[in-house]
């Protein structure tokens, strides 16, 4: 009965994450909670996912790795990356993919895209490279960077400790970065050779489309016989006819602090709007508002406040909310001009739009207001590269402390777990980063997502899931060469990561390879490097992978390009695997 359970809710967990009607944390959650409800697991047993080495590890490792990005070191280095890249398209192509893949192995890979991101849009605009043919090689390389060494991905990390867990040695820091860094290569030869011929060179249109959908801000007087009056925004003919974006309220000398589509306008009000010109001409026509002033707003200043193209982060506060729910204007004292989803510009009641990670956002708003929404991880900003400038006294101390946790592991002074720890530590006492500044830099949204997905790989070993598929594929591949079985393992998972996470594969994968291994009778780690490398070299899909959905909107890419690049890489790759994880891991 247990076991009927367990494959019901992972088939609803699966259905989840499938279509996506919740968070990927909350869905994550959501299964775990199923699980201890229907009496799978223990609350104990359910609730231990918060307490795993991968866990917690991962949360270490997000201090140390934000210490050395705060400092500005890898921003130090911008200016000669961005020289270099101006030289030629393939110069260009080499510099950043090769930086993506170099940091991506000891800095989470999220973080490093979203500092090449706008030095890569910066390199094409004033080199005339369409970004399209720059940003998904900087995407895959960062993915093929992170399968190099144990802290590369939380993926290798969650691996590693549920083996160690299950009874099995942990890998070392660089144990299988031999295998990965010969996938690396022949990604690389890909991504220099093939790639180019089959990205789009698609000009990247957005800033023109973003700014001139809403290129002039006005200043608007509500006169007394404006039919507008005593209606709300969300109703009014100045939103509905004129489609204006309402920036400010100024009402009686004093600024409205939260305006929303229920607001109700009142006579003598004073608004400021972004207007585009043609609706600005007919505005002007109508004689229906007293105009105030007008200026171009790409261009312009009003208030000390400029126009900023930006992104929506992974992790994003903003991500599956709306700005009506996060009051975005009221909290961030900022405004959304223009909302671009994909390849759809959306316009109209950006209010109510749900904002989704990799989102391109143009704001309203003054420097100091955009430099803490970039601070807060609201946002990224790609108009201009955001440089921050190296602060040597906590850039030494956080590298050396980095350092320090690589190497004490890589030597097997202690695990990963207790290095990581202490680094984390030793960031905070050193205050290299505040306490603050250190639990902002958690990213809660994966711990809780790690701590869910655990729930299943520890259902499926308790009521013998795991012994009953690895059985299935026992008997379905076992009179075959292992480097076969090895082939539908990655097969298998590779696909099941671009539907569903990669941490939440890697949950269910370990144990049924770990239980296949023991069946054949043969070493468990070739096959818990393929479900690692597998999880984390994944091309196809724009949503398989958060940093392929970060520059999706950026790169003006289309959903059939990374199916176009991503297909043939990931077949090569899977290939290749095969030969080359047996190769230096033998059976």
């Amino acid at each position: 009965m247990d076991l009927l359970l367990t494959v019901g809710i992972i088939i609803i967990g699966i259905f989840l994450f499938v279509k996506d009607y919740f968070t990927i944390d909350t869905t994550s959650i959501l299964i775990m909670a199923l699980f201890i409800v229907a009496g799978v697991l223990s609350p104990e047993e359910g609730f231990s996912g918060f307490n795993h080495p991968a866990t917690i590890t991962l949360g270490c490792m997000f201090v140390v790795s934000a210490a050395v990005f705060k400092s500005g070191l890898i921003d130090g280095l911008s200016k000669h990356l961005i020289r270099i890249a101006k030289i030629h398209y393939v110069a260009a192509l080499i510099v950043f993919s090769c930086i993506s893949a170099v940091f991506s192995a000891f800095i989470n890979d999220s973080a490093v895209v979203a500092i090449l991101i706008p030095m890569a849009l910066s390199v094409a605009r004033e080199s005339n490279i369409a970004p399209s043919k720059l940003l998904i090689p900087i995407s895959f390389a960062a993915l093929f960077g992170g399968t190099c060494t144990l802290i590369g991905t939380s993926t290798n990390i969650l691996v590693s400790s549920i083996a160690e867990k299950s009874g099995y040695d942990a890998f070392g820091m660089f144990e299988f970065s031999m295998p990965a860094l010969t996938l690396l290569g022949i990604g690389m030869l890909y991504l220099f050779v093939v790639a180019p011929i089959l990205l789009p060179n698609r000009k990247d249109k957005s800033d023109d489309q973003l700014i001139q959908s809403d290129n002039y801000l006005t200043e608007l007087i509500i006169p007394e016989d404006c039919e507008d009056v005593k209606k709300p925004i969300g109703k009014a003919s100045l939103i509905k006819k004129y489609t204006v974006k309402v920036m400010s309220i100024h009402r009686n000398g004093q600024a409205l602090q939260e305006i929303n589509r229920d607001t109700v306008l009142l006579e003598g009000d004073v608004i400021k709007v972004a207007i585009s010109p043609k609706k600005l001409i007919e505005l002007k026509q109508s004689s229906s508002y007293q105009i105030i002033e007008s200026k171009e707003l790409a261009q312009g200043e009003e208030d000390g406040k400029i126009v900023f193209e930006t992104m929506v982060p992974v992790g994003s506060v903003l991500a599956k909310s709306s700005l009506k729910d996060t009051k975005f204007q009221n909290n961030y004292n900022a405004a959304v001009i223009a909302i671009r989803q994909r390849n759809e510009l959306i316009e109209e009641d950006l209010s109510e739009v749900k904002i989704k990670e990799g989102d391109l956002l143009l704001i309203y708003a003054a420097k100091e207001e955009m430099n803490q929404l970039i601070e807060q991880n609201v946002l990224i900003l790609l108009s201009e590269h955001h440089k921050n400038n190296i602060n040597y006294k906590k850039a030494i101390p956080a590298l050396l402390i980095a350092i320090g946790v690589v190497l004490t592991a890589a030597l097997d002074i202690t695990s990963i777990l207790i290095s990581g720890m202490v680094g984390a530590l030793l960031i905070v006492t050193t205050s290299t980063l505040s306490p603050k500044q250190a639990y902002e830099a958690i990213e809660w949204k994966v711990i809780f997502m790690m701590a869910g997905v655990l729930s299943m790989g520890t259902a499926l070993e308790k009521t013998g899931g795991a012994d009953i598929i690895s059985n299935f594929v026992f008997n379905t591949f076992g009179n075959f060469d292992p480097r076969y079985t090895l082939s539908m393992i990655f097969l298998v998972t590779f696909l099941s990561t671009n539907v569903l996470s990669s941490k939440a594969t890697a949950a269910l994968m370990v144990p049924i390879v770990i239980s296949l291994s023991d069946t054949m009778q043969i070493s468990e780690k070739p096959f818990l490097i393929a479900v690692m490398f597998a999880c984390s070299l994944t091309f196809m899909t724009p949503v398989s992978y958060p940093v392929n959905t970060m520059v999706y909107a950026p790169g003006n890419y289309k959903f059939n390009d990374f199916l176009k690049v991503g297909t043939p890489l990931n077949i090569i790759i899977w290939i290749a695997a095969s030969f080359v994880i047996p190769w230096f891991f033998p059976f």
